[in-house]
């Protein structure tokens, strides 16, 4: 009941440095959940980029290994339709009326030996480039396929670790949006930006040797005392984090 009333009796002010603070902690208490997994959430991601770049790679390595294999095809088809019309051509020279129908046809056929000639070129060509691609793929397919191993095993991995954690981060997550709703929007966003912007994910910090618990500079003995009147906000000159008294962080 004393509790009550003295909640009742609390200075706004003192209320929300309260409620920031308390919000802190828990925040940091979630923050050293996370910090088990290290750099694992990192590599997963490193590890699920390159995969889908592989994955692209192969992707693209099978379309154009497929393309040459059609490619190959229409040559040889070429080269087959050309030496039936040579066919076809010189049996009809066989029964011309005169030598300009013989001249005609002998072009005809020169032009399609020019076509196997060419056709038959080609078919080197992309013959050299499918070996090529082939043997690209197959180094691309066995990458990928080695990165996938990698990948299902850092997966594995965190996830374990996520498991172990994962009730007591949603726990503390539930208490710290409630601790939120104590605040207005303003300190809300203030609060988030600090949070971002420090490295060790400090928005709010005590007062500790006469400095400020976040980056350590000294803080003038009547500023001090503001904090310690806890009539307002106050925030690190130095820093720009919100400083609050060491009783007062005691107290949470």
């Amino acid at each position: 009941m004393a509790k009550a009333k003295a909640e009742a009796t609390e200075a706004p002010v003192e209320a929300t440095l309260k409620a920031l603070y308390t919000v802190q902690t828990i925040d940091s208490q979630i923050d050293k959940l996370r910090q088990v997994r290290g750099e694992l959430p990192l590599e997963v991601q490193d590890l699920e980029d390159e995969v889908a770049g592989l994955q692209t790679r192969v992707e693209k390595l099978t379309d154009e290994v497929d393309g040459l294999k059609i490619e190959l095809t229409n040559k040889k088809n070429t080269i087959t339709d050309a030496q039936n019309l040579i066919k076809k051509y010189k049996e009809q020279q066989n029964n011309v009326r005169n030598s300009r129908e013989f001249d005609s046809l002998n072009k005809e056929i020169e032009f399609q030996e020019l076509e196997i000639e060419l056709s038959e070129k080609r078919i080197k060509e992309h013959k050299f480039g499918a070996e090529s691609k082939a043997e690209a793929l197959k180094d691309a397919t066995a990458s990928l396929d080695d990165k996938k191993k990698d990948l299902d095993v850092k997966k594995a991995e965190l996830d374990s670790i996520i498991a172990e954690t994962e009730k007591d981060e949603e726990s503390l997550s539930k208490k710290s949006e409630k601790a939120m709703k104590k605040l207005d929007d303003r300190l809300k966003f203030a609060y988030k930006r600090l949070r971002d912007n420090a490295k060790n994910g400090l928005a709010v910090v005590p007062v500790e040797r006469d400095s400020c618990g976040g980056c350590f500079n000294k803080i003038p003995p009547q500023r001090q005392l503001d904090i310690a009147m806890r009539k307002k906000i106050i925030v690190c000159e130095h820093c720009g984090r919100i400083v609050v008294d060491m009783e007062l962080a005691e107290a949470n």
